[in-house]
């Protein structure tokens, strides 16, 4: 039986991950919906497989390009899913109990495995790390203008499931480094953009308070050398935004001088 429940799922050169994100809704959900950002891959091809709902549209900001995609939902309620992500059995019992029984809450958050590689990352905040995932549809947006990582806004009450999504947010170390370097340009914009105060001695400041809460205050240590890596990885956010945000400022300003 099928859920009254939309997924919509974002996709990008995703052939290698897809059809197991796909797998773990197409015989529950109410429909999946794909908007595609220009893929040169099988991405396609592969979601083709499970739904006839695939949208192209170019990745711009995030926050409209997620707006539009839920916009295309026939159902009250979105599930959002990335093309890393997967529902596991647990969650999709319990969100067909929740459809069943008939939705007390307008926004739902799910907790999220994470993985790098095929290693479990439990310590350092990274779990269970609930998201809002599941919402109403006319009741939840994101912030339109950000290019990443937008705000959200939802207007109601939320409630966190038991169960997890699993996440392979890094397939190694170094998809990990790629994908921090291209998440602080848009973190050095945001900086510019909305004048914020930094200099170098709030940077270093911020990279080791961030090292000292992962690695010691949330107990990455107990990862090993992995719980090492991302609590040194959360500290290096802060510097290459830092050494972004400086090169854009003055270029800005003509100067080659720390501000």
């Amino acid at each position: 039986m099928k859920t009254e429940l939309s997924v919509v799922v974002l996709t990008k050169n995703s052939q290698d991950i897809i059809e197991d994100c796909l797998k773990s809704v197409y015989d529950w959900a109410g429909e999946i919906i794909v908007v595609d950002d220009m893929s040169i891959d099988k991405t396609i091809k592969i979601a083709n497989k499970f739904t006839d709902k695939i949208y192209v549209k170019k990745w711009i900001r995030e926050g409209s390009h997620r707006n539009y995609a839920y916009s295309l939902a026939s159902y009250d309620y979105i599930l959002s899913l990335d093309s890393d992500e997967r529902v596991t059995l647990e969650l999709k019992e319990e969100i067909i109990k929740i459809f069943k029984d008939g939705p007390g809450y307008l926004g739902y958050n799910i907790p999220h495995r994470n993985f790098i590689g095929n290693h479990w990352i439990k310590y350092g905040g990274w779990y269970p790390n609930a998201k809002l995932k599941m919402f109403a549809k006319a009741k939840f947006k994101y912030e339109e203008e950000a290019e990443y990582h937008p705000r959200a806004f939802l207007e109601g009450k939320t409630f966190t499931l038991k169960s997890d999504i699993i996440h392979y947010a890094y397939r190694d170390f170094q998809n990990l480094f790629s994908k921090l370097n291209h998440q602080t340009d848009f973190e050095a914009k945001k900086w510019v953009r909305d004048k914020r105060k930094m200099n170098f001695k709030i940077c270093v400041f911020k990279m080791i308070s961030r090292f000292l809460k992962f690695y010691i205050t949330k107990k990455g240590h107990r990862e090993g050398f992995i719980g090492f890596m991302m609590a040194l990885a959360s500290a290096q956010y802060q510097l290459m935004t830092y050494a972004k945000y400086w090169e854009i400022k003055n270029s800005q300003q003509g100067s080659k001088r720390l501000p």
